[in-house]
């Protein structure tokens, strides 16, 4: 073998040993890439499998968390004792089943009561010199709420007194012709003519002291000689003035209203009723008001009238409810809920006061005695209520004990214990 033949052999020997070295090396690095894969893979399960399970196992203890509270059914409890239940106004009851009346609900509006507002002008021309009420005031009838300078007035009072100066005058000529008739020196018809000229005076003074008491002049003042009085403008009701347009300096006459004054101790709501519902409704059925801005008042009132026609877009008739309006809480152009009993047709249901019903954390509860002066809040569902009765669907039974008055100061005590607890300490 030459030389060059064993060059070119051990070159090919070499090159074959460093190509199985490569891949040996390549083989090894894929396995153990492959087993660390692997193994994390292994531990990832192992994680997700156990957080499963404890996912599993705090989803079960909330749901019977759960389902506890709802197999207890109760928001809340508080212990009073009897002479503290007495001081408090707390009355016992068993509930029962009631017949609860059917109710129609009608929609309207508060309006003033038109049987009780005056729109208050002048009885004559003049102009404002005064003005002693305002807006929002509150007046009693008679009282003056401007007074006016008037021309009318003068002349009124300067008749008065012609009047008044020509009786006398006449009357000091009657005395005279009786004296001279009695002593046969005049006539007996001048006497009759003397009579008659005096009571002609007598009707044209009392005409003219009619005159300034319709105009609202005190006769006791112009008696007296005093000087040109003002106009008064009097109320003629006793109300809230809700209106103004008395401004001083400015003419006023009786086609213009310087106020207007309404008594709002009574007001009318105007409702829509059904055309199927016009049957069950007639005047003097009673009714309860509601307004949105007091949710929780109710009012009291009649039907004193029902429209005679049906509103074509509609089918509803306007109805009238006068309702009295302590503390003036309805104010005209409020929207407004009635409800028009009518007669208890249905079977009799469990029902309770409305009072004993309490929002307790946005439940319902009624308050249910429990042994040893326990009450507890019991979370029921309501039904169909009227006449100040409420209708319970679930959540108490017949013959239990509950607080049919003084519910609201139980409320109290619960919530009272509540901020109690939430600061740690004992109760």
């Amino acid at each position: 073998m030459s030389k060059k033949a064993k060059i070119v052999g051990i070159i090919l020997a070499l090159a074959l040993a460093g190509a199985f070295t490569y891949r040996l090396v390549q083989m090894n690095g894929a396995g153990s890439e492959q087993g660390e894969h692997a193994g994390e893979a292994g531990h990832a399960e192992e994680k997700h499998e156990g957080e499963g399970h404890a996912g599993e196992k705090g989803h079960e203890g909330e749901h019977a968390g759960e389902s506890g509270h709802d197999e207890h059914g109760a928001a809340g409890s508080v212990t009073m004792a009897p002479e503290v239940q007495k001081q408090n106004g707390v009355v016992l009851a068993a509930a029962k089943p009631q017949q609860l009346a059917g109710v129609i609900r009608a929609t309207g509006k508060v309006e003033v009561n038109a049987d009780r507002i005056a729109h208050v002008a002048p009885r004559i021309p003049g102009k404002v010199v005064s003005v002693r009420a305002s807006l929002g005031d509150s007046v009693s009838a008679g009282q003056s709420l401007a007074t006016l300078d008037s021309v009318e007035i003068g002349e009124a009072i300067s008749r008065y007194r012609q009047s008044k100066t020509r009786l006398a005058l006449v009357q000091g000529n009657m005395d005279r012709v009786k004296a001279l008739v009695d002593r046969k020196i005049a006539a007996r018809k001048d006497i009759l003519q003397a009579e008659t000229d005096y009571k002609t005076a007598q009707t044209e003074l009392a005409t003219d002291e009619e005159r300034l008491s319709l105009y609202g002049v005190s006769l006791a003042e112009v008696r007296a000689g005093a000087r040109k009085p003002l106009l008064p403008v009097r109320s003629p009701i006793s109300g809230i003035v809700t209106e103004k347009h008395a401004i001083v300096g400015e003419l006023a006459d009786p086609s213009k209203s310087l106020y207007t004054v309404a008594d709002l101790s009574s007001v009318w709501v105007l409702v829509d009723i059904n055309e199927k519902d016009l049957a069950k409704v007639h005047k003097g059925q009673g009714a309860v008001v509601t307004v949105g801005a007091f949710p929780d008042l109710k009012l009291k009132g009649r039907i004193t009238y029902i429209a005679d026609l049906v509103d074509e877009s509609t089918r509803t008739v306007k109805a009238r409810v006068e309702v009295k309006n302590p503390a003036r809480k309805l104010k005209p152009e409020m929207f407004a809920t009635a409800e028009l009993a009518l007669a208890a047709d249905a079977p009799p249901v469990l029902a309770v006061p409305e009072d004993a019903v309490q929002d307790l954390d946005g439940k319902k509860v009624v308050f249910v005695a429990e042994e040893g002066n326990r009450f507890e809040a019991r979370q029921v569902q309501l039904g169909r209520s009227a006449a100040g009765l409420v209708e319970i669907a679930s959540g108490l039974k017949a013959g239990e004990t509950y607080a049919e008055k003084g519910a609201f100061i139980l409320k109290s005590e619960v919530k009272k214990g509540e901020v109690v607890d939430e600061h740690g300490h004992g109760k």
